[in-house]
């Protein structure tokens, strides 16, 4: 065995320990990468890793998923940035499909899922805790701060899919006539492999062609999936104000409950938010077995990945070049400002279907001053309130 293989498989074995141990989304992520990849095993230096996590920040798709994603295929190419993908996501994939099956199980046999009731107020008071955090990271100016408050108005009353990619570029175009603030730096002549946009904008196009023509649940599912994993900047919270909107409210293929109670779930788990497709993806074929389940959630979480990873793997080729453009820097701000406005409206989705109680408002909002003020880590939020439905119940 050569020494480059090995060296592979204690990059794939370091990045299953992250997958189990990594709880908390993006931000607790870095941390725990910093931790291992940087200075347990020198994969690279802190700050190509949070170059690199930066660059992730700003491109469509799961954050922590790309990141580790790119340095897997900076150590090996390709073939072991798919293998680093696979083994991050397995855990949690499998452990969110379990979670829907169980559910779907517990629905065909009348039994109640009133355990889940206190975690769907916490789940929004998650949101709205993520939508504060959000905001103040990226939003800085005044036009950030009206960008945000129209994107939040707009795509609560909207309540259409088509709405988001329509505010996310007009966010980016109208903060992009602000180029001439940024610092001017020399402009290299770019050197640009287009396979992986290709891939991206191919399979967007294929799938979009049979999704419409198409009544296959199967095929609209990785339809869906993949379209919104083509729009979501800023994480796994701007996942919520897509699907929800329509999984939920324009296809009506979910109830709201079992979107929030899996939501909720999500946050126990380690490893990518994301991995709430495969839950998704799971219920929505619930009619056709557990195998169709299995299927569904594996479709689901194709599509939401995939678009990421081709695009990490296209950009991250030429992104010392392109950060240099000054009209691409001020762009980001309004598509910053614009998604911080979309998780807002998120905590306004999900509020809409809790039950006017005073207990679920006092959930809700001790669930955002636990965050606030402590260092409690979400899952342990998640289960206190899983187990006090259980003891409730």
């Amino acid at each position: 065995m050569t020494i480059r293989r090995v060296r592979y498989i204690i990059f794939l074995r370091d990045v299953l320990m992250l997958s189990v141990s990594a709880f908390g989304g993006p931000q607790a992520h870095i941390a725990i990468f910093l931790d291992l990849l940087v200075k347990k095993r020198a994969y690279l230096s802190e700050t190509n890793l949070i170059e690199l996590f930066a660059l992730c920040q700003i491109l469509p798709g799961p954050t922590s998923t790309q990141t580790i994603t790119a340095l897997g295929y900076r150590i090996g190419g390709s073939k072991l940035a798919y293998l680093t993908l696979l083994v991050w996501v397995f855990p949690a994939v499998i452990l969110m499909m379990a979670a829907a099956i169980t559910v779907d199980i517990l629905n065909d046999q009348n039994i109640s899922l009133e355990f889940l009731r206190y975690v769907q107020p916490m789940a929004v008071g998650i949101v709205a805790y993520s939508a504060y955090r959000i905001s103040i990271s990226v939003v800085s100016s005044i036009d950030g701060y009206f960008l945000m408050a129209l994107a939040a108005v707009c795509s609560f009353y909207l309540r259409s899919p088509y709405a988001f990619p329509v505010l996310l570029f007009l966010g980016g175009f109208i903060t992009a006539f602000k180029y001439k603030q940024q610092p001017k730096s020399e402009k290299l002549p770019l050197n640009i492999n287009w396979t992986h946009f290709l891939a991206w904008a191919g399979v967007l196009f294929i799938a979009g062609i049979f999704g419409t023509f198409f009544s296959f649940l199967p095929i609209k599912i990785f339809e869906n999936f993949y379209r919104n994993g083509s729009l979501i900047f800023g994480g796994g919270q701007v996942l919520i104000p897509l699907l929800f909107t329509e999984l939920v409210e324009f296809k009506a293929l979910l109830t709201s409950e079992e979107f929030i109670s899996g939501y909720a779930l999500v946050q126990a788990v380690p490893g990518p938010t994301f991995s709430f497709a495969a839950y998704l993806g799971a219920l929505i074929m619930s009619e056709w077995g557990t195998g169709g389940q299995i299927a569904g959630g594996l479709l689901a979480v194709m599509g939401i990945f995939l678009p990421g990873t081709f695009l990490i793997f296209f950009v991250s080729k030429f992104w010392e070049d392109v950060k240099r453009y000054r009209v691409i820097k001020a762009s980001l701000e309004g598509i910053n400002a614009v998604s911080s406005g979309l998780v807002i409206a998120a905590t306004l989705y999900l509020l809409e279907p809790i039950p006017l109680t005073q207990i679920n408002y006092a959930l809700i909002f001790v669930t955002f001053l636990v965050l606030f003020f402590t260092k409690v880590p979400t899952p342990f939020v998640i289960l206190a309130g899983l187990t006090m439905g259980f003891i409730m119940s």
